[in-house]
């Protein structure tokens, strides 16, 4: 069967590569045509269009861009009715999906699978109204969100966290040995700062100064993939941070506490048991803080303590994040204290929440049945001509 996916940042371009090997062994036949990138193509299959001339972030850097943005949508949709695959799959990146997801319900007869739910019940809620009308199934990696969507009258599949299978795949390959060499003379502090130059810039110094009198520590930075090393330099020169390069896992594998920019690395350092504050620093703190209660619809902004239901690592979000505040949150972190154990107790509860490993061969072993069953359905179909 033929496969059209459309992924729109790195993330998109991990979770699409293995969901599209995953499917590979479930449809060894399997065709793909996409938008995506490096990790994508190296899956296999024709890319159309890389990520890169789509990632646009913010509202300036989207509308200067507009054009380019609408005349990707078009070849995209284009490309789909001319090589009309056998269902278009879309991952995350809900600007540009939702609008393909509209052209091939309502031009096209085929079917819309949604991997990756776009966070709408952070904001943007409306967005349902969409993804009832556009998308035939939407396969959820966060287990909270079943019943979110439940609550709207839109049944979801949840089939798992492509975080779990990532970590438990490293430890598998016990990949940590030469960081844990050349870091043995002191316990390793983590300091996950973002992947985009903006909020590293942001959080980077203050989470610095949050640290800078822990002699006993090694204080190590996880540096993004696509910053330049130069970047980093002006921004730990005088303290005593070094830098690991491409091997976040590596460092998280090593690691007895974390600061973490939220996102994504909250969970992974969660699935490495490391305990955390959560960091993220905004401008004209005291406003955001305000605006914040008004436009989120949740009551946290880390994965942990949204799948755990409850605050097991701290927050420390806008004005909130200083440099004193994240000392006195992380200090308790770094003995045996009762904050710590109590982290640890809160990320296996959350992992057990998590479920086990196998998002991706979840996910794909449930399109590829579904096609299944739309093309008998098809063939039992009377003839009506």
């Amino acid at each position: 069967m033929k496969y059209y996916l459309i992924a729109g940042e790195a993330s998109g371009d991990l979770h699409g590569s293995n969901l599209m090997k995953s499917i590979l062994k479930a449809d060894a036949d399997a065709q793909f045509r996409f938008f995506g990138g490096d990790l994508m193509a190296a899956a296999g299959g024709v890319m159309v269009k890389h990520y890169r001339q789509l990632a646009y972030m913010g509202f300036w850097p989207v509308l200067t861009h507009l054009g380019t943005i609408l005349k990707s949508a078009d070849l995209c949709f284009e490309d789909i009715k001319s090589w009309n695959p056998d269902a278009v799959i879309l991952i995350d990146y809900p600007g540009f999906n939702l609008n393909i997801a509209k052209l091939v319900k309502t031009r096209l007869s085929i079917p819309v699978y949604y991997y990756i739910s776009p966070k709408i019940w952070a904001w943007k809620s409306y967005r349902i109204k969409s993804m009832r009308k556009y998308v035939d199934e939407l396969f959820s990696i966060l287990p909270f969100e079943i019943q979110w969507f439940a609550n709207r009258n839109y049944s979801i599949r949840y089939v798992g966290n492509p975080s779990v299978d990532s970590v438990q795949e490293f430890k598998s390959a016990d990949n940590s040995h030469a960081l844990s060499k050349t870091y043995s003379d002191k316990p390793v502090i983590a300091l996950l700062a973002g992947s985009r130059q903006t909020e590293i810039r942001r959080n980077l110094p203050i989470m610095i100064d949050a640290t800078r009198g822990l002699k006993d520590f090694n204080l190590v930075l996880a540096a993004a993939p696509g910053i330049d090393a130069s970047f980093y330099d002006s921004l730990i020169k005088g303290s005593n941070v070094s830098v690991v390069n491409g091997n976040t896992y590596g460092l998280l594998s090593i690691a007895h506490a974390a600061l973490v920019t939220s996102g994504t690395a909250t969970l992974e350092t969660a699935l490495f048991n490391v305990p955390q504050v959560v960091c993220y620093r905004m401008p004209m703190g005291h406003v955001t803080n305000f605006l914040r209660r008004l436009v989120l619809k949740i009551p946290f902004i880390s994965l942990v303590n949204l799948i755990a239901g409850k605050e097991v690592v701290p927050e420390l979000v806008a004005s909130q994040m200083d440099a004193r505040t994240a000392n006195t949150h992380l200090l308790p972190l770094l003995s045996d204290t009762p904050e710590r154990q109590a982290q640890l107790d809160g990320y296996r509860q959350m992992q057990e929440t998590l479920g086990p490993a196998g998002a991706s061969q979840n996910a794909a072993s449930q399109i590829v049945e579904l096609l299944k069953q739309r093309q008998q359905s098809s063939l039992r179909a009377p003839n009506r001509e």
